[in-house]
C-alpha cells in the first residue's frame, strides 16, 4: 500500500509539472484569443491584456478591465454568412464608432457588452446549423425555440415548495400579461410576484424588472397593508419604492394615464366595508378617503399584471389597484420569468399575450411579403426607418400585411427597413435571424436595446439613409405608428425642397421635464437651456438627404451631441447645422396625431396589430382616412 502511494504520488506531481509547462508555454488567455468564438466560452467579452486601446471599466466588478478593441473584434469580425444574411448587417458594420462612444448615453457600455456575448451565441449556433450539429433531433429543436402565444398552469403550488417559476420563453411586449390566482395564507399571508431578466455570465442572480410584494400586516414603514413595488440589479441594488397606499399623496402619480396607486383602506382587518358605514368612516380618519384593500388572508383573488406603454399595471378581481413605470435597462421584453413566492396557494398561473413569431412556411402570400431588394440602378426618393425591438414580431408583421404594401413601396422608390437591437434571450435573437433572412427588411444593432440609447438608432436610419442607399429624403417612425405612405410621398413633392428640410408635427416652444418622476426627465447638466430647439415628434419625421448625411458624418468626426430623446436629438443637430450656416426649414405637418388616430391622419401613433389591419383594411374599402371603430 505504501509502495502504491508513493508511486501515485510521483505521478501526480509529474502530471502538475506537465501541466504547468503547457500553461506557462500556452496561457489561457491567449488560447482563447485564437479561437475568440469558441462555443466552449461563456463570455466572449472576458479578455484581457490586449494593448494598444483606451480599456473600459465597468462598476460591475473593479477588477474587470475589457480592452475596446476585444469588444470591437467580438461584434465586427468577419463571419461565414450568406449574402443574405449579410444583408441584414449593412448598417452594423458602419457602426464601429459606437465602441468609443459609448459613455455618452446611459448604459451604453453595457448594451454594447451584452451585445458581444449574445451576438457569439448567435453566431456559434447559427454555424452549428450549417454544419449540422443542431439537427440531430430537428422535432425537439423546434418545439424547445418556439415562442408560445400564452403558457398556463393550474394547480400551481407543490408540494413542499414555497415558490413558484414560469418560464416566458421570447419575453413580454407591449399588451402581454401575467394572470395569478391565489389564495394568501400561511402566518403572515405576504407574498411576492417578481418578473426577472436573463442574469448575465458571471452574476449569480438575475435582476429584477418588477418586484411586487404584497405585506398583509404592514413593515417597517407602517402597520397597515401595503403594496411594495421596485426593481433590484446587482449593479445598482434596490431602486427607489413605489408603495401603495404611497408614503406621502403627492408621490401618487399617472402611468399610462392610470394612477400609480388607488386609495386604498389599509388598516386592521383590510375588510372590504361600504363606504356609507361607520368602520369605513372610522378606518378612513387621516387616510384621504380610502375605501379598501384588494388582498385578504385566506380570500381567492385574481390578479393581473398587464404591460402598457409607459409601465405595468395590475388588477385585482376587475379593479385597477396600482401602476409601475418602466426604469432604465428593465424594459418588459427582457423579462424571462415570473417568480411567485411567500405566504400563498397558486391555484394557477397564465402568461398570455405572449411575443410569438409567425412560422415562414404556413404564409400564403411570403414573396409579397419580402422587402424589394435594393438597386443601384433604381434611386430611393424616400428611406423609413422603423423603430422595433427583437420580440414584437407581431408588429412588423401587421406593418408587413398593411402600410409596407403601398405602390410606392412595392414598386422600390420607397424603401423600408426595421432597426432592431440584440436580446439578450437566445432563443429571441435566433427568431429575429430566421425573421430577418425571410423578410430581408430588418437592420441588426451592435446593442441590446434599451431605451434610452434609441438615438443610437435614429443615428443608424441616417447611416443607412445614405451610406447604403442614397435617398434624397429620410424619415423615422416606429413600430406602432400607421403610416400613409402615398400622403408622405405627396407632401414632399408638394414642399418640393431637398436640402435644409425638417418635416413633422414640429414643436417650436417646449421645454426639458425637470422632475425626476417623468420618462422624460432631463437634469441640467444634460441640458442646461430653458428651452429646446424646434424639434419633431418621434411618431414620423422627414429630413433631407444633407441632414442626415451630416448626422453620419459629424458622429463620426466626434462632434454629434448624444441626448436620450431621440427626437429632440434630431432638433439640436439641426440646430447645430444651422448655427454654421445651414439653411433650414421647418414644416409642420399637423395631420401628424401622437396619442391615437383622428380621422384624416398621415400618421396614427399607438395602433396595435389589430388597428393596423382595421385601417389598412378601410382605406382599402374607402379610399379615405378613417380611424378604427368609427361606421
Amino acid at each position: 500500500m505504501k509502495k502504491w502511494y508513493g508511486g501515485a504520488l510521483v505521478a501526480s506531481l509529474f502530471m502538475l509539472l506537465v501541466l504547468r509547462y503547457v500553461v506557462m508555454k500556452n496561457p489561457v488567455e491567449e488560447s482563447y484569443l485564437r479561437n475568440p468564438f469558441s462555443s466552449n466560452a461563456t463570455n466572449p467579452l472576458e479578455w484581457v491584456h490586449i494593448t494598444g486601446s483606451p480599456t473600459v471599466q465597468y462598476p460591475v466588478n473593479a477588477s474587470q478591465v475589457i480592452s475596446v478593441d476585444a469588444i470591437a473584434f467580438s461584434l465586427f469580425a468577419q463571419r461565414n454568412l450568406s449574402e443574405g444574411e449579410q444583408q441584414s448587417l449593412f448598417t452594423w458594420n458602419l457602426l464601429k464608432n459606437l465602441i468609443n462612444h459609448s459613455h455618452a448615453l446611459p448604459n451604453g457600455v453595457e448594451a454594447i457588452k451584452e451585445a458581444g456575448s449574445a451576438w457569439n451565441s448567435l453566431m456559434a449556433l447559427v454555424q452549428e446549423k450549417k454544419l449540422g450539429y443542431a439537427n440531430d433531433n430537428p422535432s425537439k429543436k423546434a418545439k424547445e425555440k418556439q415562442c408560445p402565444h400564452f403558457l398556463n398552469k393550474m394547480n400551481a403550488t407543490e408540494p413542499d415548495k414555497s415558490d413558484y417559476k414560469l418560464r416566458v420563453p421570447c419575453g413580454l411586449s407591449q399588451g402581454s400579461s401575467i394572470t395569478i390566482i391565489g389564495i394568501p395564507n400561511g402566518l403572515l399571508g405576504n407574498f411576492r410576484i417578481d418578473l426577472t431578466g436573463e442574469a448575465l455570465p458571471g452574476e449569480p442572480d438575475p435582476p429584477i424588472i418588477l418586484h411586487y410584494n404584497v405585506r398583509l400586516h404592514g413593515d417597517k414603514m407602517t402597520e397597515d397593508p401595503v403594496i411594495v413595488q421596485n426593481t433590484w440589479t446587482i449593479a445598482h441594488d434596490w431602486g427607489e419604492e413605489d408603495r401603495c397606499p404611497p408614503s406621502t399623496p403627492d408621490k401618487n402619480r399617472k402611468v399610462d394615464e392610470l394612477d400609480q396607486c388607488i386609495k386604498l383602506v389599509s388598516k386592521d382587518d383590510n375588510r372590504t366595508v361600504s363606504p356609507h358605514s361607520h368602520a369605513s368612516r372610522k378606518s378612513s380618519v387621516g387616510l384621504q378617503g380610502v375605501k379598501y384593500f384588494p388582498f385578504k388572508h385566506g380570500s381567492l383573488f385574481v390578479a393581473t399584471l398587464r404591460v402598457g406603454s409607459e409601465g405595468i399595471q395590475m388588477t385585482v378581481d376587475g379593479k385597477h389597484i396600482t401602476s409601475f413605470a418602466y426604469r432604465e435597462t428593465l424594459e418588459p421584453w427582457l423579462v424571462s420569468e415570473v417568480r411567485i413566492s411567500g405566504d400563498l396557494k397558486l391555484i394557477s398561473v397564465l402568461a398570455s399575450g405572449l411575443p410569438t413569431s409567425e412560422d415562414s412556411d404556413l404564409t400564403v402570400n411570403l414573396e409579397a411579403l419580402k422587402a424589394i431588394p435594393l438597386s443601384h440602378q433604381k434611386p430611393v426618393d424616400l428611406f423609413i426607418g422603423v423603430f422595433s425591438t427583437a420580440n414584437n414580431f407581431k408588429r412588423r408583421m401587421a406593418l408587413r400585411r398593411t402600410w409596407m404594401q403601398y405602390p410606392e413601396v412595392r414598386s422600390g422608390t420607397v424603401a423600408v427597413r426595421f432597426f432592431v437591437g440584440m436580446h439578450k434571450n437566445q432563443i429571441v435573437n435566433e427568431e429575429l435571424w430566421n425573421e430577418a433572412r425571410t423578410y430581408g427588411d430588418i437592420q441588426l444593432m451592435p446593442f441590446v436595446d434599451y431605451y434610452s440609447l434609441i438615438t443610437w438608432k435614429t443615428l443608424a436610419i441616417c447611416t443607412f439613409g445614405t451610406e447604403v442607399v442614397s435617398a434624397k429624403f429620410v424619415m423615422k417612425t416606429d413600430d406602432d405608428a400607421f403610416l400613409r405612405v402615398g400622403e408622405v410621398v405627396a407632401s414632399l413633392s408638394r414642399i418640393s425642397m431637398t436640402r435644409g428640410l425638417l418635416h413633422g408635427l414640429i414643436n417650436s416652444d417646449s421645454q426639458p421635464h425637470r422632475s425626476t418622476d417623468s420618462k422624460w426627465f432631463i437634469s441640467p447638466e444634460e441640458w442646461s437651456e430653458e428651452k429646446y430647439p424646434p424639434w419633431a415628434h418621434g411618431p414620423g419625421y422627414v429630413v433631407s438627404y444633407d441632414i442626415a448625411k451630416a448626422v453620419y458624418n459629424r458622429f463620426n468626426e466626434g462632434r454629434l451631441k448624444m441626448f436620450k430623446l431621440e427626437d429632440v436629438a434630431m432638433g439640436i443637430w439641426i440646430d447645430d447645422m444651422k448655427k454654421e450656416g445651414l439653411e433650414v426649414r421647418y414644416e409642420k405637418e399637423e395631420r401628424i396625431f401622437t396619442e391615437g388616430c383622428k380621422d384624416g391622419y398621415v400618421i396614427a401613433h399607438y395602433q396595435g396589430p389589430r388597428e393596423m389591419m382595421c385601417l389598412w383594411q378601410k382605406l382599402q374599402e374607402t379610399k379615405r382616412a378613417r380611424c378604427c371603430g368609427d361606421p
